[in-house]
């Protein structure tokens, strides 16, 4: 099976690439390949050569098909639940409503996917701090893009939070828009975190510290 990958790593893949490159080339050039020098080449060449896999990684595009089921609401990004409350919306809803915030590592793809399928009502991008993404000041004081579906059965808001590496967030949508669950709503790079809020009666399918991925976890029935 080929590995694909997504479109937001196609300048960023051949930079780093370059620049680690540069970097050997220039090391096994000024540090003789002997005695204790060896060791530190090596150990350079393979950290290298594992920080380049994990780029790799990081920008893989997980090509599946996803079972779309309207009393649904699936998980929009791999990672790891970091928080399950009931807190007040004050953006949009006004109200209280079921935080569901889920934590990408490095370590995670960053692609981020429709829960529901529906209308796009609602879009506002933030400028913020680069708090990381665990702390709870993040999903107010982050940058951040903030997103409302709205079908016949419920309304969610998705808040993409960019963490203390990432700095770029890209979304794909505009309101006006129609949308199906599991279709790509955008990514953010280099560790992050999406948060949701859903409606109170909504029923929890995860718990804390539980690992979810995008298009497959099933976050809430409703």
């Amino acid at each position: 099976m080929s590995l694909k990958l997504h479109k937001e790593g196609i300048r960023i893949i051949p930079t780093f690439f370059f620049i680690l490159a540069a970097l050997l080339a220039v090391f096994h050039y000024f540090i003789p390949f002997e005695g204790y020098w060896r060791f530190l080449l090596v150990l350079l060449d393979v950290s290298a050569l594992v920080f380049w896999g994990l780029i790799i990684a990081f920008f893989r595009y997980p090509e599946f098909d996803v079972q779309q089921n309207e009393n649904q609401i699936i998980s929009p990004a791999d990672g790891t639940v970091v928080v399950i409350e009931n807190t007040v919306e004050n953006e949009y809803f006004n109200e209280k409503r079921i935080q569901v915030s889920i934590f990408m590592s490095p370590f995670n793809t960053h692609m981020n996917r429709y829960p529901i399928s529906g209308d796009f009502v609602y879009n506002k991008y933030h400028d913020g701090k680069f708090l990381v993404a665990w702390d709870p000041k993040s999903s107010t004081n982050n940058e951040r893009n903030t997103i409302v579906i709205k079908n016949d059965k419920v309304t969610i808001l998705i808040r993409q939070i960019a963490g203390a590496v990432a700095r770029r967030i890209r979304w794909y949508g505009k309101e006006g828009d129609k949308v199906e669950q599991g279709q790509q709503l955008g990514f953010i790079k280099f560790g992050s975190r999406v948060d949701l809020f859903l409606p109170l009666d909504a029923k929890i399918n995860v718990k804390l510290d539980q690992s979810v991925r995008a298009g497959k976890t099933i976050i809430a029935e409703i």
